[in-house]
């Protein structure tokens, strides 16, 4: 019975996982990347802020976690703390992903 219970939570965490990395175009859409970043990643809404469409993911993942977590708070950092609440560490790598494939 345990096994079957944990094999069953495996199963929903894989596909959860796998939902969230289907979905990168529509959690940068939902978590608001586009409105400073631009729809593509590569037109951003001030000069000053980063065009991040094909950056390396392990480089966008950080930043937002030291954003996210308060270790990052130089530059621009203020702007996207304001929303960085709303989004999870799972988010985050899939979003990364999805960033890091978007044409420069």
């Amino acid at each position: 019975m345990t096994t079957k219970l944990i094999l069953t939570g495996l199963a929903a965490l894989a596909l959860s996982t796998g939902a969230l990395a289907a979905d990168g175009a529509k959690l940068y859409v939902e978590k608001t990347c586009n409105a400073c970043h631009g729809p593509k990643g590569n037109k951003t809404i001030l000069p000053d802020y980063p065009k991040i469409a094909g950056q390396n993911p392990k480089y966008i993942e950080r930043q937002m976690l030291d954003i996210k977590n308060g270790v990052r708070t130089n530059g621009n950092s203020a702007a996207m703390a304001g929303v960085m609440h709303l989004v999870s560490e799972a988010e985050i790598k899939v979003l990364a992903d999805y960033v890091s494939k978007l044409k420069p």
